[in-house]
């Protein structure tokens, strides 16, 4: 009996069958499916059952499911112990981000570099997702880590967090909007988006949450007409006359020569937080609490509101 062999059993059982399972693995299906065989045959009983759409443990599998998984955590442990002694780190890290959420105020593949450049035996997947997606992989322990948008300033139960943003959102229209002659050119209450076409971040980010939420307050629901994922796509959308584009604020500000005015929104007002979030007991890996310190140092922290 093999650990490697243990790895590709509980791999099968994970993933529900062979050809995703040797995806996972980079392995060849024949041969993933030529080694379970091999182990069934030294233990002398079939660990797997083939029969039906996917492949499901047998009771002698499940049996010794437990035992598999608690070798290979072992054997990790192992290998971690010695690593603390030398200084190594290895692993794989999954991060999430919310789409565009660093654009402006983080080089993320700056960061990863120099990360991986201390740490080249530490694998990071990345991906992008809604916020609302991510908060359910991250307290599911899918993600280690991810960066995300909140409506509210305290973290979900399971989970912690850090703001790395907290900004009002506001109003960014094009020059020569109604708006701009009726209010005192820099704020705007919010009432007076009601019947307004808007233009805003997709459903299940932090800012779609918190514009939703403050137009229930207001006692209206907020009329979006565009989606986009990226900041700039939606002011660009603005300056065009397509509508009024909520963003937080910075995000959409003015420049000279563009067509763009902002206004921050009140009564009430509503802020855009962007957090770095991770379970509340912390990363399960060793590796994970090494990039999560990293992130928490290397994030800019926000200015009192």
């Amino acid at each position: 009996m093999e650990l490697r062999q243990l790895r590709y059993l509980v791999s099968v059982v994970d993933e529900g069958g062979f050809t995703r399972a040797a995806a996972r693995l980079h392995l060849a299906q024949p041969g993933l499916s030529a080694q379970i065989r091999q182990l069934e045959k030294e233990l002398g009983q079939p660990l797997l059952d083939r029969s039906g759409r996917s492949v499901t443990p047998t009771e002698v599998g499940r049996a010794v499911l437990p035992y598999a998984r608690a070798a290979l955590a072992a054997a990790d442990a192992v290998r971690q112990t010695v690593d603390a002694y030398t200084g190594l780190l290895r692993g794989r890290v999954t991060l999430g981000l919310v789409s565009g959420a660093t654009a402006h105020a983080f080089d993320i593949a700056g960061f990863l570099a120099d990360f991986h450049e201390d740490h080249p035996a530490v694998e990071v997947a990345l991906t992008e997702d809604t916020t609302e997606r991510m908060r359910a992989a991250l307290l599911a322990g899918e993600l280690d880590i991810a960066l995300l948008g909140t409506a509210v300033e305290a973290p979900p139960p399971g989970a912690a967090f850090q703001l790395v943003m907290d900004l009002p959102l506001v109003a960014v229209v094009a020059t020569g909007d109604p708006l701009l002659d009726r209010f005192d050119g820099t704020t705007v209450p919010l009432a007076e988006l009601r019947d307004r076409p808007l233009i805003c971040l997709p459903r299940g980010t932090g800012v779609r949450a918190a514009l939703e939420r403050g137009c229930g307050q207001a006692g209206f629901r907020p009329r979006v007409t565009f989606e986009a994922a990226a900041p700039d796509v939606l002011a660009r959308l603005a300056a065009r006359g397509l509508g009024v584009a909520v963003l937080p604020a910075g995000e959409g500000e003015s420049r000279p020569g563009d067509r763009l005015r902002t206004l921050r929104i009140v009564e009430p007002e509503m802020r855009g937080r962007l957090a770095l979030a991770w379970q509340a007991t912390g990363p399960a890996s060793p590796a994970a609490r090494a990039l999560l310190d990293r992130l928490r140092e290397a994030l800019p922290k926000p200015a009192a509101p």
